[in-house]
């Protein structure tokens, strides 16, 4: 009797284990898509800024512009190869 209560124990200890695996792997599937738009936002933002900053010869707006689009780009890139490495942490 004793071996069943046992296998049951860790049978269900199994099935929770995949459930938080499951939970974990769809939390960083999330974290990816929202670390990636908010990169792309932020390029975009960027880009409108470096236009906006040639449109009126304006070098301050070009140097800020030119930040923003690389730093989402860098953002994005981050969302789509660091991000994912967190599922294989547990």
């Amino acid at each position: 009797m004793r071996d069943v209560a046992d296998r049951t124990k860790i049978a269900v200890e199994r099935f929770l284990g995949l459930r938080i695996m499951a939970f974990f792997q769809s939390s960083v599937t999330v974290l990816q898509s929202l670390v990636i738009a908010l990169g792309a936002g932020l390029g975009i933002w960027g880009g409108v800024n470096l236009m906006e900053g040639y449109g009126g010869d304006n070098p301050g707006a070009k140097s800020q512009g030119m930040k923003q689009l690389m730093a989402g780009g860098g953002i994005a890139l981050i969302g789509t190869t660091l991000v994912p490495l967190l599922s294989g942490l547990f």
